[in-house]
């Protein structure tokens, strides 16, 4: 085969090898949150569940579908890290094409590095032609060229971890945390959504008891009227009459007013298959009636809640970072080491001998070491103390947070004992309110008694109302709190 000819084609295969390097990659798999069709219908018609409204939440709720994204980007960046050990494809040609020396030659090389001992194995292929120099003779090679494969080793320095190996680790860890984070947010999100439904269904309720209270004392004042024109009561009471329905309607104005707060507090979590937020009304309130009961406290707190609390988030994310850390320090103590490496390398060149000479047709083995080492090395010892710092300060944010999760989680279950003691007591006073107002209503009908007393226990009947309707609150809440710090996934929605 002509060498020019020889030439060609590896320039050729070069040419090849460049567009092959070039041409786009197949995407990759991104690991996304399953988003679906949110459930517009449900969510327009009534009665509102807190199933749905965690539904919509965990599809749509920005936060989430933002963790998701921060997630993919830890992700692309680990897999870049990857890249620092792509196989290298690096094409050479040389040639002159004027002057009294002829002399050309192309080169392909491939180099794969290695994690073990920083390692990088080679190979390549050179063909010359024509005559060169005496100051670059090193170009000649035989007819059919030459093959040379090779190694190179790290003995001290990066042989355990260099800054390659230690990105591809620390973005694996950085993944990790993100999607810990993924859960983090989620627990949160969905925590408070369900504390934003609990609050406008307890809204609605407290406006369904003042509508009541102002239409007793709106049909009282009908028959007060009629009374009062036949001559048959006082006009007084039918002025008090008024003064009470102006207050009246003054405390059902004020809880219409907590109602829409409510209603948009809720929408900022619910939305369409259009992320735009739908804001619920009154006519999906849901039938307290028929909603599940409030979970015992003494049962709640049966779980294993040390074995629960060491999976939360963030500790895992913790642990971590400890990791990350303990791999920043190993990677500064690296930094401290001297440098010696050690390459070998074998050679060969096939074919007739070219105008290089008989020097060339051999087979070469060469070895060879290099060492050097920083004399003073601060800004590897300042590094290094940076980083051991760095972890002591982790290791003690870590307890910190362990410890605050633990009495988060005992004050929650103090909190829902509490609430479902005072839910029954609210409850027992709301009948024996109720009790009182028909006695005071019978002997007012009978003239024994007072219409004072009379709308002051029924206002005192609706604050037990209004106060059994927040200890029932109170205990909702609590269990929304304690289903997020103990990370039961399926009363949030998430499973």
């Amino acid at each position: 085969m002509p060498r020019s000819l020889a030439l060609l084609k590896l320039g050729a295969l070069l040419a090849s090898g460049a567009a092959l390097a070039l041409a786009p990659l197949p995407a990759a798999a991104q690991d996304i949150a399953p988003v679906g069709e949110p459930l517009d219908a449900a969510l327009k018609t009534g009665p509102l569940l807190p199933e749905e409204v965690l539904r919509s939440s965990a599809l749509t709720f920005p936060s989430i579908l933002e963790a998701f994204e921060r997630e993919a980007a830890a992700r692309a960046d680990q897999l870049g890290a990857d890249g620092a050990f792509d196989l290298m494809l690096k094409g050479e040609y040389y040639d002159r094409l004027t002057g009294f020396y002829s002399g050309g030659f192309g080169k392909a090389e491939a180099r794969q590095p290695l994690r073990p001992y920083g390692a990088e194995v080679f190979g390549s292929y050179r063909v010359s032609s024509g005559d060169f120099p005496t100051y670059e003779n090193y170009n000649y090679t035989n007819a059919l060229g030459e093959v040379k494969v090779g190694a190179l080793f790290s003995l001290l320095r990066n042989r355990d971890i260099d800054s390659r190996r230690f990105a591809i680790e620390d973005t694996r860890l950085a993944a990790s945390q993100a999607q810990l984070d993924v859960l983090l947010v989620q627990l949160n999100v969905q925590h408070e959504a369900l504390r934003a439904y609990w609050r406008w269904v307890a809204a609605g309720e407290e406006i369904r008891v003042f509508e009541e209270l102002l239409e007793i004392a709106e049909a009282r004042q009908i028959g007060l009227t009629r009374e009062v024109n036949e001559g048959a009561r006082a006009r007084i009471a039918l002025t008090e009459n008024e003064q009470n329905l102006l207050r009246r309607r003054s405390l059902l104005e004020e809880a219409k007013r907590n109602f829409i707060t409510a209603s948009n507090s809720l929408g900022f979590y619910i939305r369409g298959s259009d992320r735009q937020m739908i804001v619920p009304t009154r006519e999906m309130l849901p039938d307290l009636s028929r909603m599940r009961e409030i979970s015992p406290a003494e049962k709640l707190a049966a779980l294993p809640l040390g074995e629960v609390i060491q999976s939360r988030p963030e500790l895992q994310t913790f642990r971590l970072a400890l990791e990350r850390a303990t791999n920043k320090v190993a990677l500064r103590q690296n930094d401290l080491q001297p440098s010696l490496n050690a390459s070998v390398e074998l050679s060969r060149d096939f074919g007739q001998i070219g105008p290089g000479g008989p020097g060339f047709d051999s087979t070469d083995t060469v070895v060879g070491l290099t060492f050097s080492v920083p004399l003073q090395r601060r800004t590897a010892r300042g590094a290094l103390q940076r980083a051991e710092a760095e972890l002591r300060e982790t290791e003690l944010r870590q307890r910190r947070i362990a410890d605050q999760i633990t009495t988060e989680v005992g004050n929650i279950l103090a909190n829902l004992s509490a609430a479902l003691r005072l839910s029954d007591l609210a409850d027992a006073e709301v009948k024996q309110a109720n009790a009182m107002v028909q006695a005071e209503r019978t002997r007012f009908r009978l003239g024994a008694g007072e219409f004072f007393l009379v709308n002051a226990r029924e206002e005192t009947a609706a604050n037990a109302q209004i106060s059994a309707i927040r200890a029932e609150l109170a205990g909702r809440l609590a269990e929304a709190s304690y289903n997020a710090a103990t990370m039961n996934l399926d009363a949030l929605g998430l499973e």
